[in-house]
């Protein structure tokens, strides 16, 4: 099982796609020239505050609101290994798996965790925190495989024998 350790970044819970990237940087032509507006909304200083390899560990229902690929795109050009919260909205569940964005519920931990302590994640285990080991629901091989891949458009290119 893969095994990675960060450090976090704790939100709350309904952190919706507007908050993630506001609608008036959409127009902006790449992932890149939105990357640094990431959050504005709630925290301006936070897109230039994450590094590569951080978490994020948030309430319930992160990820609400309109459906827009450019949300997880932007957390993951932020450099975020992966997002774990109570609970996401499917359709941004499902844009960040076809985008290679691990994400993981778990219901404990964001209550418990301070911003800037360090986790150690076991994908498909568990959350190891201060000493306690908090359990993480499972995700199918097949949506560990697209992660894996770093996408969905990548994973089925892979699996039919195609290169970039």
């Amino acid at each position: 099982m893969e095994q990675f350790t960060g450090k976090v970044w704790v939100l709350g819970d309904d952190i919706d796609t507007d908050i993630i990237i506001p609608t008036e940087y959409l127009a902006l032509k790449t992932i890149e020239d939105m990357k640094p507006y990431g959050f504005s909304p709630l925290r301006p200083e936070l897109a230039g505050q994450i590094r590569k390899g951080d978490m994020i560990v948030a309430g319930k229902n992160f990820g609400c609101g309109s459906s827009r690929e450019q949300a997880p795109e932007v957390i993951k050009a932020l450099g975020i290994r992966c997002i774990i919260a109570r609970s996401f909205a499917r359709i941004f569940f499902r844009n960040s798996i076809n985008n290679g964005l691990l994400l993981m519920e778990q219901p404990d931990l964001a209550r418990d965790i301070r911003e800037g302590d360090e986790i150690t994640v076991t994908v498909n285990s568990h959350v190891s925190y201060n000493g306690k080991a908090y359990p993480l629901a499972g995700l199918p091989d097949n949506l560990v495989e697209i992660i894996n891949a770093g996408g969905l458009v990548k994973a089925m290119r892979a699996r039919n024998g195609l290169t970039d």
